[in-house]
Order: C-alpha cells, then structure tokens, then sequence
C-alpha cells in the first residue's frame, strides 16, 4: 500500500513538517518515490501573496540537463512569458538516487502581455496547453525536461527515494519555501514501471488527488477519458490517475459540486436512490458516468482551487483514512499516527474515519470539519 498525508493551515508552514508523517508511517510504503503537492505558497525572498496570482503562474518540474533548461528558457520566452522568481534549492546531489538531475525549479512567470484579453476560461486553457507542451518537449528529446505543473500558487516535487531523504536532499526543511496546504504522497508506482509522472499527486488544472489503493477499474475508465480527446486527460502512467481527471470532468465540465464526485465514482445502489430527495438526478448522473465508477479498494485525499480539501473512500472500506485538527489547522493522513505527526496538539476524540457513504470536506476558512453523507442532499447545479 500507499501512504498519503495532507497538511491545510491557516499559516503557511513547511512541507517538511508533511514528510515527517510520511517518516512515521514508513512501514506502508518501500521507499520507491515520493511526490509533493503545494498550495497557497509563500517564499522568503519573493513577495508572491501580493501579486494577482492569475497574472503569476509558477512552472514546476525537473530539468535533467543543462540543455533542456536553455531550451525551456528559449521557449518560455518566444511564448511571451517572463521569468520573475527562480526559486534556487538547497540542493545535496549526493543524496539523491538519481543522477541525471541538472536543476529543479519552482518558478514565477508573468503571463504574456496579450492575456489582457483573455477571460479566465482562456487563460487557464493556455496554462494547460503551456505544460502540455513543455512536456511533449522533453518526451520528445530523450526525457530530459519532466514539467509536473504549471498554475497560479501551485508547485510540485516529485523524486525518487525516501520522503524524509528527499526533503533533506533538497533543503525543504529550510523554511525558505511554504505553503498553507501540502499534499504527500509515499510510493511510486504499483503496478508499472518507475515514472516521476506516475508518482502521485497527481494535477489538472487546479484539481488535485492522491490515492492509496488499487484501481482495478482503470481500463475502462482510461478509454472513456482518453476518447474525450479533452486537453490534460493523457498520460496514464498510473492506474490512480483517473481520480484527477474524474474530479476535474465532475467539477469544470460538468459544473458539479464537489460533493457529486463521490455520487460519480461510488453511486448509490437504485434502492437507495430511490429514498433520496435528489434520487431522479443521481439515476440520471450514474448513468451518464456509469464507466466513471470506480472498483478498490481506494482512499482518496485531495484538494481544490480555493484549497478546500477533502478525503473520500470506496465501498471496501479496506484502505484506511483518518482525519483530524483544530481550528486553522487540519491533517488528514492513511494511519492515525501521521495525524500525529502533523498535529499532535489536537483533541484526538474528534479524529474521525470516514465510511464508504461519506465525504470528509475541509472548507477554506479551516473552521471545521464538514462530514457529508451520499444520503444527505447536496446543492444543485444553478441552470441557466
């Protein structure tokens, strides 16, 4: 199995403070990889929070070779993109396994001076067509340039090795970096080979997921997103992959709440849906996304936009998942110990592990903990 721990805060903190729940929880996970999401940043030398974030996208990946990063350079800039923060990690090479790293970047870019023009649709399209050809770009020149995302107030890392090893190796525990929600995830790929874009979490467009688990689904599911032909819903180098691009159909082209994507990948049986007060609308939802259902065992943490944050599970229950915090501060981690690690100050008899009926949702203001039920009514979409 997998093991996932995600960190929300009202203040920025560091997302090496994440990788030590990933230390406590070690025995789930062998050691092959590790991948960080970061949300809502904050820099010691940049002052990022200021800026109309739409206008200041940040760039994150791997340049493996000093070429590939003139070569990105060249084409940042014939797309009109200028470059207005280079983060410089503290990097120790010694301590990483792999040896074709050059640098890894975390950068801020202006968007081009054109962009005045477009609406918030277009601008978000082009951030994905940017990434999607930046990587086309490394594919096609021997792997040399791997680019995990490149969206307003949102980077990643991704590496090899184990989690608290790759902190330390690229300096996080430093402080210079920070954020107010870090998503983690220890172990790269069941089931296929060793790829730095199948370690999880996994990004489009703003929507984020992580999953310990098995999708025994994902055939089906890959072919239904694949024939879209929608920009983004590609690669596939791991089977938990489709939970991104299901919550990102769900959530920007369906226009769905986030509660609807729980009804999408576990529906509720048709007895059960025939009490609902929304039942009519569910049928009709299961069977439009009926090849979107999903068969574990998985337990799913992931993040939106407005950095709310929630944990979903399947039917088998068999993948556990504990959430728990305070006010301005909330963890949600695969074993109770890793919510430890991240806040051990709680009242731990609020925790709670959520059933296969439940969506545990932590808004924004970082209040409360919202427990949902599919048996509960959500809000519907507004129609035109």
């Amino acid at each position: 199995m997998c093991r996932l721990a995600l960190k929300s805060a009202t203040k920025p903190f560091s997302p090496y403070s994440v990788l030590t729940a990933m230390e406590a929880m070690q025995e789930g996970y062998d050691g092959s990889g590790l991948g960080l999401l970061l949300r809502g940043l904050d820099f010691d030398d940049f002052n990022y929070r200021n800026r109309p974030r739409n206008q200041y996208p940040i760039l994150s990946g791997i340049a493996h070779t000093e070429g590939a990063l003139k070569r990105l350079n060249l084409l940042m800039e014939d797309w009109g993109y200028k470059l207005k923060y280079d983060h410089e990690f503290a990097v120790n090479f010694s301590m990483i396994e792999a040896k074709d790293r050059s640098k890894y970047f975390v950068r801020v870019y202006k968007t081009p001076d054109h962009w005045a023009y477009f609406d918030q649709q277009n601008m978000e399209d082009e951030l994905l067509k940017t990434r999607l050809d930046l990587r086309k770009n490394g594919e096609e020149n021997g792997g040399d340039l791997t680019v995990f995302s490149f969206w307003p107030d949102v980077a990643m890392i991704k590496e090899v090795g184990w989690p608290l090893e790759i902190g330390k190796a690229l300096g996080l525990n430093d402080n210079r970096l920070k954020a107010r929600v870090v998503m983690a995830q220890g172990r790269q790929n069941t089931n296929y080979g060793i790829n730095l874009y199948a370690c999880h979490p996994f990004f489009i467009q703003g929507v984020a997921t992580m999953t310990n688990g098995e999708n025994t689904a994902f055939v089906p599911i890959k072919e239904l997103l694949t024939g879209m032909h929608s920009p983004g819903y590609i690669g596939y180098q791991s089977d938990s992959e489709v939970f991104a691009h299901i919550l990102h159909y769900v959530i920007r082209q369906l226009k769905l709440p986030l509660e609807t994507y729980k009804h999408v990948i576990t529906p509720l049986k048709t007895e059960e849906l025939n009490m609902h007060p929304q039942g009519d609308f569910l049928k009709g939802l299961r069977n439009v996304c009926r090849r979107m259902i999903i068969d574990g065992p998985n337990c799913v943490i992931g993040s939106l936009p407005d950095e709310t944050c929630f944990m979903v599970q399947d039917h088998k229950k068999l993948r556990p998942g504990t959430v728990g915090g305070k006010k301005g501060e909330w963890a949600m981690a695969s074993e109770m110990c890793g919510v430890d690690a991240m806040i051990p100050d709680r009242d731990r008899s609020l925790d709670f592990q959520p059933m296969r009926e439940n969506t545990i949702i932590i808004p924004p203001d970082r209040k409360e903990m919202k427990i949902w039920s599919q048996f509960d009514p959500y809000p519907l979409p507004q129609v035109a």
